[in-house]
């Protein structure tokens, strides 16, 4: 059924024996039923149903059938491949679902995929099939040239470490067939003739010509053996000047000529292969079981895939040389507002969720004292009364201990200063209770933190007085709680305000200083352009180090608290939305494990909302969960990072390596600070997608269970599922609950036997986490 189409060639054969031959272009092969062996002068391959393999250009193959198999092959031309891709002479295609490497699974069921439907679209022939066929066809070559492209070098069979050599021996095999001459090369790489001539026969140990020579007779010998192409033309085609010279350099090296060694050497060529016509292969194709099987090719596939364009990129890790490193984890602290929120049965829940999953230490709260959470006490005759101030603020206590979860107050000066005698005294009273009813061992884990803005018409002198007050009245009561105050402190100018610099001149006893690093606040949102985006990347980091510089420029070595922090984000809901900023989150903190004591969270939006009193959209902090209890991206990032353990054997900006007792884990980021409001268009976005091989060597031999989890805006994004389930008329408690439910990171599951060095792909989205928890299995 050969179309004899210039470009490619499609057809559907039963295959018994192929006898050796010289593949001429790319040809694709998938086993639709039965099996195939083929070999090639590298291995041999026993294809079974589904399998996929391709045959490079001037590849020497032979095969072996089953009784009955089919078997689709496609070949395309060099000619075709040539006219569209200048790369091409100097590439090969390792492509086989045989040993395919972990993360290019979708791609061979994509390749799988597309033949199939190619096949069908050819055998329908409908009005565009034409159309249709060079789409399927330039699609699975996007596939090949973009995810298992090799380079072609003779570079990997020169013992040299001569970058300049290589360069030149790359040259020479890539353009064997051309007029080359000593001259041409040495003007190429600017050097003389006659120094090229000595530098080439003193590193190689053969001259110049006799080299390039050895290189056409060695591609000259494929055809000779294996077309039946004439000994003049493949004299022509392999670059030989003329036949009279490709005949003596022969006869030199073999001592006969081509002729002879052909007729001599060439085996017999009896194929036994059925190609079918198109009106049989049309039958052969409308048959129950090829049908099924076509149809299974269809539908069983990994969708996630897109042939998009992406940045290719390379990771290796040597782990026989290593430096272990101890992984530091900052305490967390959790702001829900007013102490009275625990009353609320929905943020209970939340808090403990998040301590199963992100290691909890501190709940954050405002307004201890000036807000809503004690009750007004009541005139009453009773000797003993029978309630009391600090009923909700007990029940919220109480949950606290029993979770061994502590306090961060956040004391502002407006809230002492509106009464300050009261303040004080209501302080003194709610201590002392709280010393009464849960000992004093417990309020030594509390933390309060003093704050005034950095915009504040408060003299610097007023603010040391009141917070001094404050420290004095606390440690008087429990000397060991932890009392500090929040420093503004400028990116650009590098210090604090003028009104707070008493908090780092002066002898002030502090024991922590809390601040607070937003890349938002460095962003003009009406902007789109990217210079001011760029400006965000390593800015919390960047800022964390320049106060700890400025701290010690006054002798301060205090620990750190990073109260509220952000990334990038956008200052709209929709772009709040649909910038996925998963591995943004996960890097800063990774950055800052080592810098800080203690970062800070938001529970959830609405607390969060309802905390400012003039914005509807908060974005000076990271929240962990959505209005409902869908999980939002600090959440996940942050409990990959809780997931880590053991040591550190490897890091970089992009990764993080741990060895366990129980094997290795492996965190991957695709990491991009971009304006988020190019988070609206996909095409812009799927440029910044990210194919990346890791090789790692060293791991120690044996089977292994691969855990690999996938958090990106496709796999985890409340967004994602949001805005496919939305509707004009509103959602109702069950479809929230299935988004909440179904938002989850994608896990799959791995069996691979490691001996040595170990390589896999990782396909990954704008700002995606791959998880990889690598078990040693024990068998």
């Amino acid at each position: 059924m050969d179309d004899h189409m210039t470009d490619f060639t499609i057809n559907l054969q039963q295959i018994k024996v192929l006898a050796p031959r010289l593949n001429q272009g790319i040809q694709v092969i998938l086993v639709i039923h039965g099996e195939l062996t083929v070999e090639t002068n590298s291995r041999f391959y026993l294809l079974k149903e589904r399998d996929v393999l391709v045959i490079n250009r001037n590849q020497i193959y032979q095969a072996n059938g089953s009784k009955e198999n089919r078997v689709l092959t496609l070949k395309i031309s060099d000619r075709f491949m040539l006219d569209l891709y200048e790369e091409y002479p100097y590439s090969r295609f390792e492509c086989n679902s045989l040993d395919i490497d972990m993360g290019r699974e979708s791609m061979i069921n994509r390749i799988r995929k597309l033949l199939a439907e190619l096949m069908i679209s050819y055998y329908r022939r409908e009005e565009s099939y034409r159309i249709e066929l060079q789409a399927y066809v330039s699609q699975i070559l996007l596939i090949l040239i973009r995810r298992f492209k090799q380079k072609g070098s003779t570079s990997e069979r020169v013992d040299t470490a001569d970058q300049r050599l290589i360069q030149i021996i790359d040259y020479m095999e890539t353009n064997y067939n051309q007029a080359i001459t000593l001259d041409d090369i040495s003007h190429r790489f600017y050097l003389s003739s006659g120094y090229l001539s000595r530098y080439f026969k003193n590193k190689m140990g053969i001259g110049f010509n006799r080299f390039l020579m050895k290189i056409r007779l060695e591609h000259s010998m494929k055809d000779l053996l294996y077309t039946s192409d004439s000994i003049s033309h493949i004299a022509m085609n392999n670059g030989f000047p003329n036949t009279k010279s490709f005949v003596s350099y022969f006869k030199e090296v073999y001592k006969q000529t081509p002729k002879i060694y052909r007729e001599e050497n060439q085996e017999e060529r009896i194929d036994t292969m059925k190609t079918y016509d198109f009106d049989d292969a049309t039958h052969i194709i409308k048959s129950p079981e090829v049908l099924e099987k076509l149809g299974m090719l269809l539908t069983d596939t990994d969708e996630s895939y897109t042939n998009s364009e992406t940045q290719l990129s390379e990771l290796n890790l040597d782990l026989q040389h290593i430096t272990k490193q101890k992984i530091n984890r900052p305490m967390h602290n959790l702001a829900i507002g007013e102490l009275r929120e625990l009353l609320k049965e929905g943020v209970r829940s939340q808090i403990l969720m998040a301590k199963k999953d992100l290691r909890l230490e501190n709940i954050g709260i405002r307004r201890l004292m000036g807000g809503s959470t004690f009750i007004t006490p009541v005139e009453t005759d009773e000797i003993l009364a029978t309630t009391s101030p600090y009923y909700n603020a007990d029940f919220a206590l109480n949950f606290l201990r029993k979770h061994d979860l502590s306090l961060f107050i956040r004391v502002d000066y407006k809230e002492i200063t509106s009464d300050e005698v009261a303040y004080f005294q209501e302080l003194n009273n709610f201590i002392k209770h709280c010393m009464n009813v849960y000992g004093t061992s417990y309020l030594e884990k509390w933390h309060f933190m003093f704050y005034e803005p950095s915009i504040t018409a408060v003299s610097g002198s007023e603010l040391k007085r009141i917070y001094l007050k404050l420290y004095e009245a606390l440690k008087l009561l429990v000397p060991a709680i932890r009392i500090g105050a929040f420093l503004p402190f400028s990116f650009e100018k590098e210090k604090t305000t003028n009104n707070h610099a008493w908090l780092v001149e002066g002898n002030v006893p502090l024991d922590f200083i809390g601040y607070e690093a937003n890349q938002n606040e460095i962003i003009d949102f009406t902007a789109l352009g990217d210079d001011r985006f760029l400006l965000a990347e390593g800015y919390i980091k960047g800022k964390t180090d320049k106060l700890k510089r400025y701290l010690r420029k006054y002798g301060k070595s205090l620990p750190l608290s990073l109260v509220s922090w952000n990334t990038l984000s956008g200052n709209t809901r929709h772009t709040n939305g649909t910038f996925f900023r998963g591995a943004l989150v996960l890097q800063n903190a990774i950055e800052l494990a080592n810098e800080v004591e203690s970062m800070g969270f938001w529970i959830n939006t609405e607390q969060h909302e309802k905390s400012g009193r003039n914005r509807q959209i908060r974005m000076e902090g990271l929240e962990l969960y959505h209005y409902f209890n869908g999980k939002r991206p600090a959440y996940f990032a942050m409990q990959f990072l809780e997931r880590l353990s053991g040591t550190i054997i490897a890091q970089g900006q992009e990764y993080v390596m741990t060895e366990n007792d129980r094997g290795y884990q492996l965190i991957l980021m695709n990491i991009n600070n971009v304006n988020p409001y190019y988070s609206v268009e996909e095409t812009f976005l799927k440029k910044l997608n990210k194919d990346i091989r890791v090789t790692i060597a060293g791991l120690n031999p044996g089977n292994y269970q691969i855990r690999k989890r996938v958090f990106d805006k496709d796999h985890g994004a409340l967004y994602t599922k949001w805005w496919d389930l939305n509707s004009e008329y509103g959602m109702d408690a069950e479809v929230i609950d299935y988004i909440t439910e179904t938002s989850q990171p994608s896990l799959e599951l791995f069996d691979e036997q490691i001996d040595g060095e170990w390589s896999f792909y990782s396909y990954m989205t704008i700002n995606a986490i791959h998880f990889f928890d690598i078990r040693r299995a024990h068998v």
